[in-house]
């Protein structure tokens, strides 16, 4: 009993930090056949260093761009900065429920995206009605709001027979906050001093989704 006991012991020490952090290993990457294209104007940066484009779809067609993913990531144009007052908004349609609920939504203040000091903050969904405010800043994360029910939120036990799910997300910066919505109702507000808003704004698709977003725009305030 004692030999037993001493193993076990052993064993739980020789586990790496990593992994006691992370004792659940995530689902892996649908196998996604991409072109390794984004639309004309589209950066993008996946989570896995190691990951290819060609391993996310991404198509465009008017106001509208669907991702189709394998791997995690963030998707933006370098030119929509938001800065002083401004609102960054769209309509997210997940297309198909996927086998554990899977987030998407917008970021803001977007810095260093293509470097290792990547720093932004961003506000999700998923299927199970839930939003979560977060921010990166390089590998590191930082839950800000976790995982929250929200009563706006159309979720999938609502969806009929085709699945597909609408909701219109917004991040509204006015003055000293800044405000979270889903359906034009706010669900959470920040100080502003709390939330790096000077930045690029953009998109985040998690991984094994099919999501489609239109009109994505960042519109300027007073």
């Amino acid at each position: 009993m004692r030999v037993t006991i001493i193993a076990g012991l052993l064993m739980a020490l020789s586990i790496s930090p990593a992994a006691q952090q992370h004792p659940m290993q995530h689902d892996p990457d649908n196998a996604v056949k991409g072109t390794g294209k984004l639309p004309e104007g589209w950066h993008a940066r996946l989570d896995d260093p190691s990951a290819k484009l060609e391993s996310v779809a991404v198509k465009s067609e008017k106001d509208t761009v669907t991702f189709t993913t394998g791997p995690a990531g963030i998707y933006y144009k370098p030119n929509s900065k938001g800065t002083g007052n401004y609102e960054v908004a769209a309509t997210f349609s997940q297309m198909k429920p996927s086998a554990h609920p899977e987030a998407y939504g917008l970021f803001i203040g977007g810095s260093d995206l293509d470097k290792e000091a990547q720093h932004y903050t961003y506000f999700l969904i998923r299927q199970d009605g839930k939003y979560l405010i977060k921010s990166r800043d390089g590998s590191a994360t930082k839950p800000i709001v976790d995982w929250t029910t929200a009563a706006p939120m159309k979720d999938a036990s609502v969806a009929k027979a085709g699945f597909k799910t609408s909701n219109e997300l917004a991040i509204r910066v006015q003055g000293d906050k800044v405000s979270f919505l889903i359906g034009g109702t706010q669900v959470h507000e920040l100080p502003r001093a709390q939330v790096a808003t000077d930045g690029i704004a953009g998109i985040r698709i998690n991984h094994n989704l099919d999501v489609q977003v239109t009109g994505f725009d960042l519109k300027k305030g007073s």
